[in-house]
């Protein structure tokens, strides 16, 4: 199991820092460090006493299915997301979170998580600003699919990814990343149709905002996107890990 103290995230610079007492006792708290392969589920919906996780590598992604199996990907997860809070607060969860690739996930027990606000309340408060966090997300996502038009969608995931990833130095020279969202995955996010979505991707493309190769993007002119999808970037203030 990979120690807290040896945590390579803590090292990308995205993350506040925190002295060696609350990192041992995160640590302490951590109950397993798991490998999953992609199409795992880490929360099933309906299942009873969901613990919380923190997403170590790999991306995985939060979405909702009505019963004719039409599905709502509500947040795409990367590396040092908090997985699970919400369903911690109630009996069940109402929705799930699958691997979208290979994930290495941290395991944090939630009756853990809640002695935290009663033992060291500034960490408490770091789980209560991650789930304020996680509320932006959705403001943003809400925005997204209720009032930007199709290609303004698109722009407005292409830029919020590259952001998150940027912070985490997972863009290279060029502003490149892995993308592994198939166009199937981009629609059931921004809700659109496959065709639209195909469609509006490939005029973005033609038009050089963006390029796409062997699983990687390219963004020539990240502002131009920006401008392109009125994006609002969230805080860039550094965020807690737990």
């Amino acid at each position: 199991m990979i120690r807290c103290t040896e945590c390579a995230l803590r090292r990308t610079g995205a993350f506040k820092p925190l002295d060696e007492e609350d990192i041992l006792y995160i640590d302490a708290m951590k109950r397993a460090h798991l490998a999953l392969p992609a199409g795992a589920e880490i929360i099933v919906p309906g299942a009873e006493n969901t613990e919380l996780y923190t997403l170590y590598s790999g991306w995985a992604y939060r979405y909702k299915e009505l019963p004719d199996g039409r599905r709502q990907i509500l947040h795409f997860l990367l590396p040092g997301d908090l997985i699970g809070l919400q369903a911690a607060m109630s009996e069940v969860p109402l929705y799930g979170v699958i691997a979208l690739t290979p994930v290495s996930i941290c395991v944090l027990p939630r009756k853990r998580i809640w002695n935290l606000f009663g033992t060291m309340p500034e960490l408490a408060f770091d789980v209560t600003w991650l789930g304020a966090r996680e509320e932006s997300h959705v403001d943003e996502n809400l925005t997204t699919v209720g009032r930007r038009a199709a290609a303004e969608r698109i722009a407005a995931l292409l830029v919020g990814l590259y952001r998150r990833l940027l912070g985490l130095g997972l863009v290279s020279e060029g502003n490149s990343f892995a993308l592994p969202l198939t166009q199937q995955h981009i629609a059931d996010a921004l809700g659109l149709s496959l065709v639209h979505t195909n469609k509006t991707m490939a005029r973005l493309r033609r038009l050089g905002f963006y390029s796409q190769s062997d699983g990687m993007v390219t963004l020539p002119n990240p502002h131009a996107l920006e401008s392109l999808s009125q994006f609002d970037a969230l805080d860039d203030r550094l965020r807690p890990l737990i």
